[in-house]
């Protein structure tokens, strides 16, 4: 997959958390509310933003939602396992 330098995506990951959390059958606010029982600073409209690419990720919170859903850093990314 080729990244554009000007691309108005700014992360790669969005895609992939919508269809996690929809095959949690969660819904944002139920996935934010989860978070936030677990100590993290999610909120719906976070999740919301990140799931529509209008948000970065950063790493730390990259680790969060991979361990939140039990996959690889590279199911997330698209990476070859």
């Amino acid at each position: 997959m080729k990244i554009s330098v000007n691309s108005t995506k700014k992360n790669l990951i969005g895609g992939h958390i919508r269809d996690l959390r929809l095959a949690n059958r969660l819904t944002q606010y139920q996935m934010a509310a989860k978070l936030q029982l677990e100590g993290y600073n999610f909120s719906e409209l976070t999740i919301l933003r990140i799931e529509k690419g209008q948000r970065l990720v950063t790493d730390v919170e990259l680790k969060i939602l991979c361990e939140f859903f039990g996959v690889s850093p590279n199911i997330l990314l698209d990476f070859p396992s």
